[in-house]
């Protein structure tokens, strides 16, 4: 029986990579050198401090045009209000979204029954597993899925025969 995975993964790797890439810009570019601007990943979280609003709007737009350069979606990044750390500094915390929460798994499940596609959908933990007898209905929900307007970037991997 033909069957794929959902699931939503962000390639840390590529992160970090875009990470040390600002990191250069950083000690490079006139208006962010001397200053306290960092930015670190620690497990799915990235923090970033800088000495002012106006810095730290321009590491996340350097953070931003190195990971779409990088290829990995902003989508998975979830940014949280900064807050204000020692010696007048700003800190704000990117959680990395990985895999797919349970509202987005069970409004997917939901829309793909509603629309009378002969698979079925099981959700297992953080991946979503489709089957079904044919590989054009796995096709067209694949595509029913993409249509559907979803914040988070989605993969579909393990596509078996």
């Amino acid at each position: 029986m033909p069957s794929f995975d959902v699931v939503s993964r962000t390639d840390l790797m590529e992160v970090d990579n875009a990470i040390n890439e600002v990191k250069r810009q950083v000690r490079q570019r006139f208006d962010l050198k001397g200053g306290n601007c960092e930015i670190d990943r620690a497990e799915n979280d990235l923090t970033v401090l800088a000495d002012d609003n106006m810095k730290l709007t321009q590491l996340q737009d350097l953070l931003k045009q190195n990971l779409a350069r990088r290829k990995v979606d902003s989508g998975s990044f979830d940014f949280q209000k900064p807050q204000s750390a020692s010696g007048d500094s700003l800190r704000q915390t990117i959680v990395i979204q990985q895999g797919i929460d349970s509202d987005l798994a069970r409004k997917i499940n939901k829309a793909v029954k509603g629309s009378k596609i002969k698979v079925q959908i099981s959700i297992k933990g953080s991946e979503l597993h489709v089957s079904g007898k044919k590989r054009d209905d796995l096709q067209s929900t694949i595509e029913f899925i993409k249509k559907m307007d979803n914040a988070q970037p989605l993969q579909y991997v393990n596509f078996r025969d």
